[in-house]
C-alpha cells in the first residue's frame, strides 16, 4: 500500500463510457451502462470510489449515449473529485479507440489509468496495477474461457505483451485483458499520436484502442501483463454478464 500512496497522485484516470450498451437492452433503454446498479452501487460509483481510495482524483469520463445522466450523477455524488466529462459526439459510429483519443487534452503529460466503463472489479486489482508503476501494464486474467469475444493476450518474454486482440487464436493466448491498464507519461504522447493518425482514416473508426497498443508494440514499445487471476471482476456486455456481476458483488 505504501507504493500506491507514494505514486498514485502522479496518475490521472480515463473512463470510457460513451457506448450504447445495445446488447444489454432493455436495461440500458433509459440508463447508460456505467450507471447500472450492481449490488448496492452503480458500476461508475464503484470505479470512482476505488480511484479515490487509491489517491487518484483527476479523472476524465468520455461520454456519449445519455451522457447527461452521467454528468448529473457525478455532480451529485462526486463533487469532491476533479472529474471532467468529454463528449464523443460520434459515439454511435465509433468505438473505444476514438473515445480514448478524445481524452488527450485532459491527460496532457501525465501517466494514467484507463478503464472500460463497464468493468466491475475488486479494488485490489487497481492496487496491484498501481504498484507496478513507471511502465505500461495490462491487467490479465489467465483463468478465462477464451472465445471470439474476449480481448486475448499473448506474451513474448516473461510478462511482455506480444499481441492483444480479439482475433488472436485462443490457443496462442495466455488470458484476457480485462479493460484496465496503466499507461506511462512518455507512452501517452505516442499513444495519442497513434490514435489520431488511425482515426484520420474512416476505416479505423470502429477500432478498439488495443489496435493502437498493438501498433506501438510492433514498433518496439513495451507493454507488460499484470496477473490478476483469482481476483473478482467482470465486464458487462450481456444480461448474463450483469447477473454474474450481481452474484460476485452482492
Amino acid at each position: 500500500m505504501t507504493a500506491i500512496a507514494d505514486t498514485a497522485p502522479e496518475f490521472k484516470a480515463v473512463i470510457l463510457a460513451a457506448g450504447l450498451g445495445s446488447r444489454i437492452r432493455p436495461l440500458t433503454d433509459g440508463c447508460p451502462k456505467t450507471l447500472l446498479t450492481v449490488g448496492t452501487m452503480t458500476i461508475l460509483e464503484r470505479m470512482l470510489t476505488a480511484l479515490r481510495s487509491c489517491g487518484i482524483n483527476d479523472i476524465v469520463i468520455v461520454v456519449g449515449y445519455l451522457g447527461q445522466n452521467i454528468a448529473s450523477f457525478v455532480s451529485e455524488h462526486f463533487g469532491d473529485m476533479n472529474i471532467e466529462l468529454v463528449a464523443n459526439p460520434r459515439y454511435d459510429e465509433t468505438n473505444t479507440g476514438y473515445s480514448l483519443m478524445l481524452a488527450e487534452a485532459f491527460i496532457g503529460d501525465s501517466a494514467f489509468v484507463k478503464f472500460d466503463g463497464d468493468v466491475v472489479f475488486d479494488e485490489e486489482i487497481l492496487q496491484r496495477l498501481l504498484a507496478g508503476v513507471d511502465g505500461n501494464y495490462l491487467c490479465v486474467d489467465r483463468n478465462i474461457q477464451l472465445d471470439a469475444e474476449e480481448m486475448k493476450v499473448s506474451l513474448a518474454d516473461g510478462s511482455r505483451v506480444a499481441l492483444v486482440s480479439k482475433s488472436l487464436a485462443p490457443a496462442q493466448a495466455i488470458g484476457e485483458s480485462i479493460g484496465i491498464e496503466v499507461i506511462n507519461a512518455s507512452t501517452g504522447h505516442v499513444l495519442f499520436a497513434e490514435l489520431r493518425a488511425m482515426m484520420a482514416d474512416p476505416a479505423n473508426l470502429q477500432d478498439y484502442y488495443e489496435a493502437a497498443y498493438e501498433r506501438l508494440i510492433a514498433d518496439g514499445l513495451a507493454f507488460h501483463a499484470i496477473d490478476i487471476t483469482g481476483l473478482a471482476w467482470t465486464e458487462i456486455d450481456t444480461r448474463q454478464d450483469y447477473d454474474l456481476a450481481n452474484e460476485l458483488f452482492c
